[in-house]
């Protein structure tokens, strides 16, 4: 499964572009109903979401697999992620405001959500630029990680994001769904970090680690 999961990463990022080409194509042919800008723009910025869940998704899969290649996959997912989600923002800035920044800034008084979903995407500029081995070595792999721990602040946003775009129209069965998947995802984090921490102390206070005598 490893070498299979290798082989098919190159072939993977050609399927990932797919739903931005696709979506772009529909707008040209104005096939995406009677707003395609708001189409477009919800296209994408949904893509990024699914994306980041399945970045997310990575290391408890990885884990319960026992497969490593899956951690090579981490990276180009979240890459993914990031694209889409810039997309999103910069499809909303360019063809629902023009780029006019003083008709932006009129929206987002307006549309508070809109502010947080652009932090979110803002967060997710560090954690791309630096995820490639010689960030690594630069910043070290414990503040390295420490750096993109962010990227559960950023899923957080996004949810929240979103849940405030659907709140108007109470259109919030798909949100309730990845905002569990979340949870779980969340808890997975906090019990393998209470694991590692419960492995640590013993090394720490030089004590072997306590059994119950049968």
């Amino acid at each position: 499964m490893d070498r299979w999961l290798r082989a098919a990463k190159p072939w993977a990022s050609l399927l990932l572009a797919a739903p931005a080409a696709w979506l772009w194509g529909l707008a040209l042919a104005d096939r995406l109903g009677a707003n395609p800008a708001e189409a477009l723009i919800r296209g994408l910025g949904l893509w990024a979401l699914r994306l980041l869940w399945l970045t997310l998704l990575v290391t408890p899969l990885r884990q319960l697999t026992g497969w490593p290649a899956l951690a090579g996959w981490r990276r180009g997912l979240g890459l993914w992620a990031f694209g889409y989600a810039l997309l999103h923002l910069l499809a909303y800035a360019w063809l629902d405001q023009g780029g006019d920044l003083a008709a932006i800034a009129r929206d987002v008084a307006q549309r508070p959500f809109i502010l947080v979903g652009a932090v979110a995407v803002l967060l997710l500029v560090p954690l791309a630029a630096t995820s490639f081995d010689a960030a690594i070595r630069w910043l070290g792999a414990r503040r390295w990680r420490a750096l993109h721990r962010l990227v559960y602040a950023v899923a957080l946003l996004v949810l929240l994001h979103w849940f405030w775009m659907r709140s108007g129209k109470r259109l919030w069965g798909e949100v309730a769904v990845y905002g569990a998947l979340l949870a779980l995802l969340l808890g997975w984090r906090l019990r393998a970090a209470v694991s590692r921490a419960r492995a640590r102390a013993p090394a720490a206070t030089g004590r072997p680690p306590f059994r119950a005598r049968g």
